[in-house]
């Protein structure tokens, strides 16, 4: 049998690569000149510097399926994420702990002090919180929402912190101690030779052929026995209800000498800051060693028709989902086409999750084959 996939990220390279070492033949297109998708990295040609290009991406997951399959492809070294911030004319460390407390407030709190300090700066007049801001104002108090939160989000969202929901702020943004490991995972890491090494080892498969620059054509659907599909839902239906809206990024490219930042990561609080965060690529890699530097300052703003989108807006009211609601029932009565990953289920995910629902999709799916049994639209809920 002869599969497409549609698209050369982890969604369809993971799952191709299945299906390819259970004996089918398959076709992997990809619109753009390499494949990895977002998590695209390359050398750079004037440093030698791994960059990310469309932005860091750090491997951390609790999955241990997960670790040791990608850990086949590639040796991971070990990484810990320490996030800065720089806001008010200081710099701080993220996630909000307890040596970003004390810094703040110029204090020697203890774990059980600062708990009780905290609590003191929340405003008990909201019982119910209708938003993240009275979600942060409530949990955090004015000084550290505003601090850590308020700008930043702006310039992320594009909106208010007032129009975006409480359920943002899943738990308390806030660590009562000194930990400064932006992750909570046990596995945590870089790959030593990038994530499109990692793609591209995974899709060198003797059944596997991959065409880049090849954008789909729903004329290709006769060709194959079935297609999975890792592009936008909306676009497989060519926008017939209108477009999904997404968050898209800008980076600014700089090449300096020396140390830039002396991080990998800084954000900027402040909303008079134009950027959300400096990321400084080398110190991805540091177990390398480069006289020169590369930075990317990050924009966020709203996606249009040509950008690559980045991240999809689900918290704009009843209009958006009623509109996603539309494409899913219209996925549904195809019969020859699975929608994957990110774009194709319109969710945000890390590369983890990725993987764990590509791996769980492409075995499911050949389980299917066997009992000749249809492969269904969609393995996951795409509104949850």
């Amino acid at each position: 049998m002869k599969f497409l996939f549609v698209g050369a990220g982890f969604s369809c390279a993971v799952i191709a690569r299945k299906f390819a070492e259970a004996g089918h033949q398959v076709h992997v297109i990809e619109s753009r000149d390499h494949v990895a998708g977002n998590c695209h990295t390359e050398r750079d040609t004037d440093t030698d510097i791994l960059v990310h290009t469309y932005g860091p991406h750090i491997f951390h997951t609790d999955d241990q399926e997960v670790w040791d399959y990608i850990n086949q492809w590639d040796d991971f070294k070990p990484y810990i994420n320490r996030v800065k911030t720089t806001s008010q004319g200081q710099v701080f460390s993220l996630p909000v702990n307890l040596h970003t407390i004390n810094q703040m407030f110029n204090k020697t709190f203890n774990p059980q002090q600062a708990k009780e300090f905290v609590l003191s700066l929340s405003d008990k007049s909201i019982e119910e919180p209708l938003n993240f801001e009275e979600q942060a104002l409530k949990l955090l108090g004015k000084e550290l929402y505003q601090a850590f939160f308020e700008g930043y989000t702006r310039k992320q969202w594009g909106c208010s912190p007032t129009k975006l929901p409480a359920s943002i702020l899943k738990r308390l943004p806030i660590r009562f101690n000194y930990d400064d490991n932006y992750f909570n995972h046990r596995f945590q890491g870089m790959p030593s030779n990038g994530y499109t090494h990692i793609v591209e080892q995974i899709l060198n498969h003797q059944n596997i052929q991959v065409k880049l620059n090849q954008a789909f054509d729903s004329s290709m659907e006769a060709q194959y026995e079935h297609i999975f599909y890792s592009g936008p839902i909306d676009n497989y239906f060519d926008n017939e209800f209108g477009r999904l809206n997404y968050r898209t990024l800008d980076f600014h490219k700089e090449t300096h000498h020396g140390d830039y930042q002396g991080c990998a990561v800084m954000n900027y609080g402040n909303e008079d800051i134009p950027y959300t965060r400096i990321t400084e690529h080398k110190h991805f890699s540091p177990w390398e060693q480069h006289e020169k530097t590369v930075i990317y300052k990050e924009y966020s703003r709203a996606c249009e028709a040509n950008d690559i989108p980045y991240y999809p807006i689900r918290f704009s009211g009843g209009e958006e989902i009623n509109k996603l609601q539309q494409y899913i029932d219209l996925a549904k009565h195809q019969d020859k086409v699975t929608f994957i990953g990110r774009l194709g289920t319109f969710r945000y995910l890390d590369m983890d999750n990725t993987i764990r629902e590509a791996l769980d999709c492409a075995n499911e799916s050949l389980t299917l084959l066997q009992n000749n049994q249809p492969i269904p639209a969609f393995f996951v809920k795409p509104i949850n």
